[in-house]
């Protein structure tokens, strides 16, 4: 089986790889489960020590690594530059706080007394070898956020990157390598999807996290089900950006671009349905579909490109399926809903930014996920309605809401179902902040201290004199 980089710009492939036969997987499990036994016990203040010097090397590698991910996935090139200095100040994050994060924890002395011990703590230990799964949209920063808690509370890591992205994925490898890390305490699987089950069944690997499609996401958590090992999921996301009246619009129409065309609107907590209440729907709409229209669409590694090419052909594909039943049942283009026809970019995968509007249930775009720069807008009446609307998903990732009314807040937080309310401004991760979604946008949690846990096991210590 060879892995290609194939340029989404071109559609050119660039380089092949061969990809890891049974033996080389075997030698990298067994490697991954032995240094767990030391690396476990190593010192906070060394692990630290460690990833700080990776995040180190990776400010060195910036350009070159920006320029490897736009290649690979088509982002434009400002976009892989900001995600490779938020990995790095992830990385930082988790050297700084991972030890607090993970000190034991004592009851009331109360509570103690009464479970009959004279002490008793919560202690936080390591897993093993986690096996990560993850996508091509953000190739760093997705690998980063697991990659950094996981080190620091004394897991090993195992990576099976997405088959188009495999020169990240021999990166990440070697960035740990060369920062110090003992041999086997991170590695890079170069597998298809086929493999990932007889990875996750091996009974030296502890735990799996998956970010990617929801059927990907089945697909992992029946297996790990099956042989009891725990999960995390992030999966899709159909992320409602709501507009009140009292909100500012010309910030909020600002805002909702960025929103919907991040990473070519290929990210799961993009705002994709665009909830705007009558009063402001005309006046919104208009000054959305002009900025929208009005974005570049170019080659990625122009540094005045707004929107790039989408990573595969299939995935235009797919987006083009999306648009075209929703205009055949009745929807209104008001700008896009098309491949561009300019000379330079034929050859590529590209779309150009769409404004829907007239969506009704009917349409398969109302219930699944528009994976790049398309969005759908819609009138709503009240707060209420526009709550009924946006829980009218199988998803339920985060949410963005745009009011000067505290009313207006504490309605979304109490009855939004997503992982996250975001108010007066667009979904974003930040390491300190816990993320992660509801519904079919899966479980458990990434970042903070809730994601540095989910890999460790919660000892109670109970001891009596």
């Amino acid at each position: 089986m060879a892995i290609a980089t194939v340029n989404p710009a071109t559609g050119e492939t660039l380089r092949t790889y061969d990809a890891h036969g049974p033996e080389e997987v075997e030698r990298r499990v067994a490697a991954a489960h032995e240094a767990f036994h030391r690396w476990r016990t190593t010192p906070f203040a060394e692990r630290a020590r460690l990833l700080r010097a990776a995040a180190a090397l990776l400010d060195e590698d910036t350009e070159d690594i920006a320029r490897t991910m736009t290649l690979e996935m088509g982002k434009p090139l400002t976009a892989s530059r900001a995600e490779a200095g938020k990995c790095a100040k992830a990385m930082r994050w988790y050297a700084k706080h991972a030890a607090d994060l993970l000190a034991d924890e004592h009851p009331a002395e109360g509570d103690v007394r009464d479970s009959g011990a004279d002490r008793a703590r919560v202690h936080y230990r390591p897993l093993g070898p986690v096996l990560a799964v993850m996508p091509w949209n953000f190739p760093l920063w997705q690998v980063i956020r697991f990659a950094a808690p996981a080190l620091m509370a004394g897991n090993t890591g195992l990576l099976k990157h997405a088959s188009n992205v495999p020169r990240t994925a021999l990166y990440l490898g070697d960035l740990f390598r060369r920062a110090g890390y003992p041999d086997g305490c991170f590695q890079t699987l170069l597998i298809g999807s086929a493999e990932v089950e007889a990875v996750l069944r091996d009974p030296r690997v502890a735990a799996a996290t998956l970010t990617g499609s929801e059927p990907a996401g089945r697909a992992v958590a029946a297996v790990a089900g099956d042989v009891v090992k725990k999960t995390v999921l992030e999966l899709g996301g159909s992320d409602p950006y709501i507009v009140m009246p009292s909100a500012d619009i010309v910030r909020a129409v600002k805002t909702a671009v960025t929103a919907r065309v991040q990473n070519n609107g290929q990210s799961c907590i993009a705002a994709k349905r665009f909830l705007v209440h009558q009063d402001v729907y005309e006046d919104f709409t208009e000054r959305f579909t002009a900025a929208m229209n009005a974005l570049t669409v170019g080659d990625p590694l122009d540094e005045s490109t707004d929107v790039g090419p989408l990573a595969t052909e299939k995935g235009r594909a797919d987006l083009e399926e999306l648009v075209d039943d929703a205009v055949r049942k009745g929807a209104h283009v008001l700008c896009g809903g098309s491949r561009p026809d300019e000379p330079a970019l034929v050859r590529g995968w590209y779309y150009r930014p769409t404004v829907l509007t007239g969506i009704t249930a009917a349409m398969r775009i109302h219930r699944e996920e528009t994976f790049g720069p398309v969005a759908t807008v819609y009138p709503v009446r009240d707060a209420e309605e526009a709550v009924a609307v946006a829980n009218d998903s199988p998803f339920g990732l985060s949410s963005n809401v745009w009011t000067r009314r505290d009313e207006d807040v504490d309605l979304f937080v109490r009855d939004l179902q997503a992982g996250g309310v975001f108010v007066n401004g667009m979904t974003a991760s930040h390491p300190a902040l816990p993320f992660g979604g509801v519904k079919r946008s899966g479980y458990g949690r990434e970042l903070s201290g809730h994601g540095i846990k989910e890999f460790c096991n919660a000892t109670t210590v109970w001891q009596r004199a």
